[in-house]
């Protein structure tokens, strides 16, 4: 018996709507998973995935413990690759080759990945422009000011909540292609 067949992944990124599927599948192959992985499965839009895992949490109205400081920190670092107009996200190799663990791939991106589903039911491709070289970069200087409010915002106050809720929604537009 021969094994199914998966889309590359790049022919998956490119049709609108199929993100939160790509994903899946992802998840669903066996073997390992690991950071660099999550980021080869998403393509170009890799930035804006990691965005979205390293700020999902700190857009949550949950006390974090400080934990979503070191996540704003590393967005930053993300989102000054996407200003300086890096077309691959680069991690260093240790990141790169991080396992995910089980509550990750068992809980942490099942939940996001059905907001992302749920997003992609309204969401529709508006404002290509938005997504092209010149225009990821300005969103790149977008974000960078959300994950500074995250990391500046009073500890145990839940005001970290709004600045990351704005990185969260430029990754989403990101993800979706949609400026809406």
């Amino acid at each position: 018996m021969t094994e199914p067949q998966h889309p590359e992944p790049a022919e998956l990124v490119d049709r609108p709507g199929d993100f939160s599927d790509l994903i899946e599948d992802w998840l669903s192959r066996p073997g390992t998973k690991t950071l660099g992985d999550l980021g080869e499965v998403s393509g170009e839009k890799s930035f804006a995935v990691t965005i979205l895992l390293l700020m999902f949490v700190a857009a949550l109205p949950v006390p974090t413990a400080g934990i979503t400081d070191l996540f704003a920190v590393i967005t930053i670092v993300v989102a000054i690759q996407l200003v300086l107009g890096r077309r691959v996200l680069w991690l260093p190799t240790r990141w790169r080759r991080r396992e995910l663990g089980p509550l990750t791939l068992g809980r942490a991106v099942p939940f996001i990945v059905r907001r992302i589903q749920w997003f992609e039911g309204f969401s529709r491709p508006r404002g290509a422009w938005a997504f092209r070289r010149g225009a990821m970069r300005v969103l790149g200087l977008a974000i960078i000011p959300c994950a500074v409010g995250t990391i500046l915002s009073p500890p145990f106050s839940g005001l970290d909540t709004l600045p990351a809720l704005g990185a969260v929604a430029i990754a989403l537009g990101i993800i979706l292609e949609d400026v809406l």
